[in-house]
């Protein structure tokens, strides 16, 4: 869920404009066409003012009735399009969808937002709730990985357009977190690659890790994983230049001493080779 301080300013600027709002509704609804019958063949379409719509969706809010209040405010933008109070409902019932746990419509709100109200002052609140929608359905490791993938896009997004704001320092914590669980990914495809004797395609997965993701939790079992790849494979050099690198920058890491313990075994050493490829990847993050 949300952090009360990153819902409250925006709830209450959007209650204060509501008051702005509702003191004109009559007078929009008479130029919008509000109160005027529908065709009779469409049941389901009961035109209100505003002030009935706004007042049944807070209801619903206070009831934890989330889902109920976003279609209510679906409604008011739906039926008084050209209202000061439109805009502010579209935003609600992207956050509405959000508490519902209605990820998907939650997106597709806030993307509605944005495309029309790029220049708002809570643009940045739609972004947010954008890229939370996403994060929140990251997914195990051991399944598809397209929403994290779509999540780390979309809170990079917010920490770019609103660097200044809370809403980027929590998107930046959660950017390492989804960074984490990417490399987590590629640790699990290559330990089964590993446990399964394709030694080249683990080698793949654990070096992507070693690149691309140094700074992650998952460096030092890549280091431990790459000597145990190479020492099967019969490459040596690259197996205790792995080995090296983890002790150096992991001494008392478990993985390092299960590497060491590997190359002991077989009266080897750690010893680092500056020209393999692992000891390169790490001396441009050093």
């Amino acid at each position: 869920m949300l952090p009360a301080r990153f819902v409250r300013p925006v709830l209450l600027s959007l209650v204060f404009g509501a008051s702005l709002a509702l003191a004109g509704c009559d007078t929009l609804d008479s130029l919008f066409g509000g109160g005027k019958p529908k065709d009779e063949r469409d049941a389901e379409y009961v035109e209100r003012p505003i002030d009935v719509i706004h007042n049944e969706a807070w209801k619903k809010i206070r009831n934890g009735e989330w889902e109920d209040a976003a279609k209510q405010f679906d409604e008011v933008e739906r039926q008084h399009p050209y209202s000061v109070w439109a805009r502010r409902a579209m935003l609600m019932s992207a956050y509405c969808y959000y508490q519902a746990n209605k990820y998907g419509d939650a997106i597709s709100a806030a993307d509605n937002y944005i495309a029309l109200h790029p220049g708002s002052h809570e643009v940045a609140y739609a972004f947010y709730l954008k890229a939370i929608s996403l994060y929140e359905q990251i997914v195990d490791i051991g399944r598809d990985q397209t929403n994290t993938a779509a999540a780390l896009v979309a809170l990079q997004d917010v920490v770019q357009r609103f660097p200044d704001t809370e809403y980027a320092r929590d998107a930046t914590l959660k950017i390492d977190l989804t960074i984490d669980h990417i490399a987590g990914k590629e640790m699990a495809v290559g330990r089964y690659y590993l446990v399964r004797g394709d030694y080249i395609g683990g080698i793949n997965r654990f070096r992507v890790v070693v690149e691309q993701y140094q700074r992650t939790s998952q460096i030092a079992e890549a280091l431990e994983r790459l000597t145990e790849a190479y020492y099967a494979l019969g490459i040596y050099n690259e197996a205790k230049t792995a080995a090296a690198v983890l002790g150096a920058n992991y001494p008392g890491s478990p993985w390092y001493r299960d590497a060491y313990e590997l190359l002991q075994g077989h009266n080897m050493k750690p010893e680092e080779d500056k020209g393999s490829w692992i000891s390169k990847a790490f001396s441009k993050i050093l």
